[in-house]
């Protein structure tokens, strides 16, 4: 099974993909330089499957899984969700120690998540966005300057660098929620068999353009799953991208389609939206 992830070696999406229950040995790794490029690799059929992350305990959602799942809705769905505790470290060459480092790297999320440790103990080091945090270890280990960079600890030694602090995230028990995507038309896959019912499911819509433009519009909508007693567990706006004040809603749901109450509401909320995605029913990893 080839499975595209977010690269290079080192980053807390390998991370996952190790320790996660689709792993093993018969797994081919497809190692992409950005989110949207391992959602467009089974988009493509270029990969069976993706891990990605789409949310974050401290930094909340990764905005480039929820817009690629929206741009390849009709290619892709999700399979399943894994949670994977992150565990960030300040990485550096060996020479470098703590005081010397004028620049930290890292990718957006890393970086967000430890903005504490970063704005306490290195209040005049640049941060600087790199595409993944190995990518940010490897410009590091190639760099002559004192920088720094937020990742994964293994990562330190895949570069033959060293890590000068650890578990430095802003918050214990930091937790990312990767999903599985597979292609549309391929059903075939179950992460959990036993699914124990339709309240161990989880069902992920998004909708927007809710056609009564009026006091209480978003309301009306999901009162077609609390009518129905279907218990939304998330919600989340996103920009439509084309105008200010024009915006698309993702929601978590319990249940699955082919649940009577779960297609139900779905059909009621597209005669409140203009379009509606179904994004996927999966089994369920939250508490």
């Amino acid at each position: 099974m080839r499975v595209a992830y977010l690269g290079p070696a080192g980053t807390f999406s390998e991370d996952a993909l190790e320790v996660s229950r689709f792993a093993s040995d018969a797994l081919e790794p497809v190692i992409c330089e950005t989110i949207p490029a391992a959602i467009d690799a089974v988009s493509d059929g270029s990969a069976d499957r993706a891990l990605v992350p789409v949310e974050n305990s401290i930094e909340g959602s990764v905005r480039p899984t929820l817009d690629g799942l929206i741009e390849h809705a009709d290619e892709v769905r999700i399979a399943g969700e894994f949670d994977h505790e992150i565990r960030s470290a300040l990485i550096a060459r060996p020479t470098v120690s703590l005081e010397q480092i004028e620049a930290v790297l890292s990718h957006p999320q890393p970086l967000a998540q430890c903005a504490l440790f970063l704005r306490t103990e290195l209040p005049g080091a640049e941060l600087r966005v790199a595409s993944s945090t190995s990518a940010a270890v490897r410009e590091v280990a190639a760099s002559s300057e004192p920088w720094a960079a937020v990742g994964p600890a293994r990562a330190a030694g895949l570069y033959d660098c060293v890590v000068l602090r650890e578990g430095i995230e802003d918050e214990p028990g930091n937790v990312t929620r990767f999903l599985w995507l597979e292609p549309r038309e391929d059903e075939a896959v179950q992460v959990d068999p036993d699914d124990g019912g339709g309240s161990r499911w989880k069902t992920s819509l998004a909708f927007a353009e809710l056609g009564a433009d009026h006091p209480g519009a978003l309301v009306d909508a999901l009162q077609e799953f609390s009518s129905r007693e279907v218990n939304l567990v998330r919600i989340e706006s996103r920009p439509m991208r084309r105008e200010l004040g024009r915006y698309r809603f993702f929601i978590d749901i319990e249940g699955r389609t082919g649940d009577e109450p779960i297609d139900a509401a779905i059909e009621g909320l597209k005669s409140k939206a203009e379009w509606v995605r179904n994004l996927g029913s999966y089994p369920s990893q939250s508490p």
